[in-house]
């Protein structure tokens, strides 16, 4: 198949559109060029810029991609990323949202080592920050995948081509950059993915009378175990991601942060419908019938390519290169969301208040200008090198789970909650959940649970119970800790984390609602997460 030039033509069109659209909005709405511009817009979004980039930040092109390959192969039944992403980030808003607005945070970092000091609440970015990592990677991986089937021309050069565009409009403008060229990207993944559905299905190809029931899907008795924990998953570890708390932060108001949170994952569950009805049609197309050269049944990781093979052998030429648009637009969407989300959170809570605490704002600047250039390149290597990409995905987003979730919940409203607790979670749960086995990463199980299948894996919610474990650990072990070391049961001296001993005169609160939040850290380290209190709570 010779090179779709006027595809590709089309495609390098976009690419230049947004690149120059970002880098003038960025330079547009960057008056000062300060860190907090760059990090948080100065807080100025309203309603319709919150919803938008909040949507976007969610409708990436492995919720788009991935969207179609679950339903097409496995049914309505086990798409259940979509939706319970959704649900998460809802609930998030609802509750959690307000909350960190409130305190006027700049990462979602900042509540950590303002309870438990700088360096343990680093500690804590790591899932975060491998999950941005590997996010961006599985996404550009889609996008390089859709683009050779598409328009058959190289994946490196589609992949590395695609990097820079979102790392070059991010590196100048920030989150104005991010934000606004979100909305422009949103729009054209509804117009592309959406014409394209009457020509997918209606081609002569396509018999969707042979899927009138069948795409429904059906969750099998040995399966109910990993159902559970797939859709707990789905829903609690979409929830403590900063890539959407970026945005959360930026809104003009607790209230606001709130409601975009909610209005957006509406949005988002939305647009999973087009993809969804692309990837029914692609089930129910006779592939004999088209174009379509490769073997036939499709395998399980060829169901990975379903929505550029309807795109490419079932639509029209011209609504294939409009798709494939839509889909490079939802690349767009998250990857620039991943790399300033790890770069935001590396220039503030590890540069500024662990090595620099009294780094100036240019220098700051230059700094998250530096690790989105680091994060954009680590993205765009794994995807061409790493033939796990998507395991390393799934891995993280379970890190985010069983770790990131219990500790999210436990730093925000456990009161007497602390750094020996969080720590006694942090490391059982890595090490149940590494002991449980990963298949996508080809390692093992050391424990074998409840209805182990030797063909399927751990068919027992280990995930599910494994983020219990550590929710209890975190609790138990802190509210001990509390009683020893108040109750002068352990004395002082062995407080080797210094919870307690320098309390007295190293003592913060952040009020939110009645709910305090204290830093026991070094008063130099934290001084700038410490704001005053705000009088707008929900």
């Amino acid at each position: 198949m010779a090179v779709n030039i006027p595809g590709l033509v089309a495609i390098a069109v976009f690419y230049v559109a947004i690149l120059v659209f970002g880098i003038l909005i960025g330079r547009r709405k960057n008056k000062t060029g300060t860190a907090d511009e760059l990090f948080l817009a100065n807080r100025s979004f309203g309603l319709v810029v919150a919803c938008l980039t909040t949507a976007a930040s969610m409708v990436g092109g492995g919720y788009v991609n991935g969207t179609a390959e679950v339903i097409g192969r496995d049914g309505m039944a086990w798409t259940i990323g979509p939706i319970g992403y959704n649900i998460g980030m809802a609930l998030g808003g609802i509750f959690i949202a307000p909350k960190v607005r409130a305190a006027r945070f700049t990462t979602i970092v900042d509540p950590f080592q303002v309870k438990y000091g700088p360096k343990m609440g680093s500690i804590l970015f790591v899932s975060e920050f491998f999950g941005d990592v590997f996010w961006e990677a599985a996404i550009f991986g889609a996008l390089g995948t859709t683009l050779s089937i598409v328009l058959d021309i190289n994946i490196t050069a589609s992949v590395i081509i695609s990097a820079c565009v979102a790392v070059i409009y991010t590196f100048f403008g920030g989150l104005y950059s991010v934000a606004y060229t979100d909305i422009v990207q949103l729009f054209l993944i509804a117009v592309g993915l959406i014409l394209a559905i009457p020509y997918a299905i209606n081609s002569p190809a396509v018999d969707m009378s042979k899927v009138s029931t069948s795409w429904l899907g059906e969750v099998k008795s040995q399966h109910i175990g990993l159902y559970i924990d797939t859709i707990c998953l789905c829903i609690c570890g979409g929830v403590p991601w900063q890539a959407w708390y970026q945005r959360v932060l930026a809104c003009k108001s607790p209230k606001l942060a709130q409601i975009s949170t909610v209005v957006g994952a509406g949005i988002a569950l939305v647009l999973a419908i087009p993809p969804g009805i692309i990837g029914v049609a692609g089930s129910a197309t006779d592939w004999n019938a088209t174009a379509y050269e490769g073997t036939l049944p499709l395998s399980f990781g060829e169901w990975t390519n379903i929505l550029p093979m309807v795109l490419q052998f079932v639509c029209p030429p011209a609504v294939s290169v409009i798709g494939i648009g839509a889909v490079a637009a939802a690349v767009m969407s998250s990857a620039d969301s991943c790399v300033l989300a790890s770069g935001t959170v590396f220039a503030s809570n590890i540069y500024k208040n662990i090595f620099r605490p009294h780094a100036s704002e240019r220098e700051l600047v230059w700094v998250l200008r530096l690790a989105i250039v680091v994060v954009g390149a680590l993205g765009a290597i794994i995807a061409l090198t790493v033939g796990t990409v998507y395991g390393l995905f799934i891995l993280c987003s379970d890190l985010m789970f069983v770790i990131q979730f219990p500790q999210l919940i436990c730093v925000l409203w456990v009161s007497f909650a602390n750094s020996y607790g969080s720590l006694s979670g942090f490391i059982v749960s890595m090490f149940l959940r590494f002991t449980g086995g990963e298949p996508y990463l080809f390692i093992p199980p050391l424990i074998k649970y409840p209805y182990y299948d030797e063909e399927h894996g751990q068919m027992f919610p280990f995930k599910t119970m494994t983020m219990c474990i550590s929710f209890i650990l975190i609790i138990g072990v802190s509210y001990l800790t509390d009683k020893l070391f108040r109750g002068g049961i352990i004395p002082m001296k062995y407080d080797i984390l210094q919870c307690f001993t320098e309390e007295k005169q190293n003592s913060y609160e952040i009020k939110d609602n009645g709910n305090d939040l204290h830093c026991n850290g070094e008063p130099g380290a934290d001084d700038e997460l410490l704001e005053k209190k705000s009088n707008s709570v929900i």
